[in-house]
């Protein structure tokens, strides 16, 4: 018989112990770790599922003529197209985001316009009195839409209430805030989280509901609780932005029934979030006059071409280690750039700070910025601005080469819409160029490698 045995798990990320200890090794968090009985050493016991046979499952073919499952709009196009879409019934959405990013204002704004246009939405608050909830739907002009509100923690009290009123749309506000009774936790802790996310999913596939669930997130930009949450839903969404900048950025980075790292744009004005159709345009909006150390980089979030600036800024470093500041991108890929420059081109940092920023709150993870982040070094180094009517993209490898990037003809074809009249990118198909520059009237300049932006830049 397997010997049964307590473990402990840190209420903040989920690390298990054997023992109890007052600091988590894990996440660093002090009182944090609680007892969790219930568990073998052997393992799960499969003794009594052996004692009874249960119900055969009924198998399906793969080729199956299953119809793709119908989606409801939200009213908010920006996320309709980061949801692939639209909701789809029986499904769960996670959305985590900083603290006053404007969750409840976007899912107040898409609730309100589910409701207008016949379709049953509970918001279930457990942060906010339903007084609150009024005063922001006034805010908004949405004070007449037939939303239901609850301000209420207790999960049981939720599903009954839900499994009355029957809705299409149900919002959670948010699970750190929900309660189960059956487990013995305070509300937020990581067993809460865990049960409660699991009722909240069953209820969505049992009664063929959409339910959006809010989720707090930690210092590090994670969602708070444990990772198999993440795993329980259908789609994960995060809300982005920089407390100094007016846009938000709606990321998917997990959507079983669309495209994964989908964007969508929003602005925050006084009568809510306002969708924003070109985001290029908007990023670019701010532009002045020519000068060092600015680039145009012409990417890709999701499926949507976005432009964006890219800013460089090179000065003498008064300290025997130089500076490398970093706000958009990825630090470790500044460091790799700032190194092939060197290594491949002798074009030397040593004793320069570098600070890079990404304008508009935007943050790029993709490599195709590479050859854009060298090419606004390079400007802001040897003090030339580039053409401030050209776009830059392109990978660069250790070797200084640089490598073709994914939709090169989306890039184009956007910056040409937007009035660009040049681009720097790595060889293109020739057939898909020459269309292109006849089309748009884009003049497209290839390189192979990065010595042929350097000698651009010191011609």
């Amino acid at each position: 018989m397997a010997k049964s045995t307590t473990q402990y798990v840190c209420q903040s990320c989920g690390a298990t112990y054997r023992k109890w200890a007052g600091r988590c090794e894990s996440c660093g968090e002090w009182n944090s770790i609680v007892e969790d009985a219930g568990l073998s050493e052997a393992g799960p016991s499969t003794k009594s599922l052996g004692a009874s046979k249960g119900r055969r499952i009924e198998l399906s073919a793969l080729d199956g003529e299953d119809k793709p499952p119908p989606r409801r709009s939200t009213g908010v196009i920006e996320l309709d197209r980061v949801l692939g879409g639209g909701l789809v019934p029986a499904s769960a959405v996670l959305l985590g985001g900083d603290p006053g990013i404007g969750k409840s204002t976007l899912l107040l704004q898409a609730a309100a316009k589910v409701a207008i246009a016949d379709g049953g939405v509970v918001y279930v608050s457990g942060e906010e009195a339903p007084a609150q909830l009024r005063m922001r739907a006034l805010r908004l002009g949405l004070d007449k839409a037939p939303v239901k509100l609850a301000a209420a923690t207790n999960l049981r009290d939720v599903l009954t209430t839900l499994e009355a009123e029957k809705p299409d749309l149900v919002v959670i506000d948010s699970v750190q805030t929900m309660w189960a009774d059956n487990v013995e936790s305070a509300p937020g802790s990581v067993a809460q989280v865990r049960a409660c996310a699991h009722e909240l999913v069953n209820f969505a596939k049992r009664r063929n509901v959409a339910v959006i669930i809010v989720g707090h997130v930690t210092k590090e930009g994670q969602i708070a609780g444990p990772r198999v949450m993440e795993h329980m839903v259908d789609t994960v969404l995060y809300f982005e932005g920089e407390r100094g900048h007016p846009f938000r950025i709606l990321r998917a980075v997990k959507n079983r029934f669309g495209a994964a790292d989908e964007i969508g744009v929003f602005e925050m004005t006084g009568d809510g979030l306002a969708e924003v159709a070109n985001p290029s345009e908007m990023f670019l909006g701010e532009r002045g006059e020519p000068t060092s150390g600015s680039v145009v980089f012409a990417g890709i979030e999701g499926t949507r071409p976005v432009l964006v600036e890219i800013q460089a800024l090179v000065a003498p470093s008064p300290l025997g280690t130089p500076r490398r500041a970093v706000v958009g991108w990825d630090t470790g890929r500044l460091a790799m750039v700032l190194a092939v420059l060197e290594a491949r081109c002798g074009v030397s940092f040593s004793g320069q700070d570098v600070y890079l920023n990404v304008a508009g709150g935007l943050r790029i993870t993709e490599p195709a910025a590479d050859l854009a982040v060298a090419a606004a070094l390079l400007s802001a180094l040897e003090d030339r601005p580039a053409p401030a009517d050209g776009v830059v993209f392109g990978e660069i490898s250790l070797s200084g080469a640089i490598r073709p990037v994914i939709h090169a003809e989306t890039r184009l074809k956007e910056a040409a819409k937007l009035g660009f009249a040049s681009a720097t990118s790595p060889t293109l198909k020739r057939p898909e160029m020459v269309k292109l520059s006849d089309e748009s009237g884009i003049t497209v300049a290839e390189i192979g490698a990065i010595d042929a932006l350097v000698a651009r830049f010191r011609e």
